[in-house]
């Protein structure tokens, strides 16, 4: 069912350094789409976003300074509403396992959406330009 009003969703973009690149590819190609919605990423990648797209993201601390643990605490506290988190499995930074971990822990534990490539990244921005979404603003399962 496709609906007629778009809330703003709280989305978070992070993307491993090999990553960054694919992850301005395609915030590029659907920035009207991320426009409607506040924007939060990892420090690097927030910046790197901001100057080629021009939309305004709010950017936590690069990822080796703590910024994926931050992104995860918004989660914790219900701040975060869609992750897209483009991963590169192969090349990994020490700090990256710890932190990437309970990232995806926390999607796992609040049931955030999280999309981790490309495609299911596609599939995630289609359902949300359609609204689909939209009851994450207002009806976060509470777990305790």
């Amino acid at each position: 069912m496709i609906k007629n009003k778009i809330e703003q969703l709280n989305i978070a973009l992070i993307a491993h350094d090999t990553k960054k690149a694919l992850m301005e590819c395609f915030v590029r190609s659907y920035d009207k789409a991320f426009m409607q919605h506040h924007l939060i990423a990892s420090g690097t990648t927030g910046k790197l976003l901001t100057s080629s797209t021009g939309l305004e993201i709010e950017c936590e601390a690069s990822g080796d300074m703590g910024g994926v643990e931050t992104i995860t605490s918004r989660i914790d506290f219900g701040e975060i509403n869609v992750v897209f988190f483009f991963r590169d499995p192969f090349t990994k930074k020490i700090h990256e396992s710890r932190a990437d971990t309970g990232l995806l822990r926390a999607c796992d534990k609040f049931p955030i959406p999280l999309a981790t490539n490309i495609v299911t990244a596609e599939a995630l921005i289609f359902a949300i330009e359609r609204g689909d979404f939209n009851h994450l603003i207002y009806n976060r399962p509470k777990l305790f």
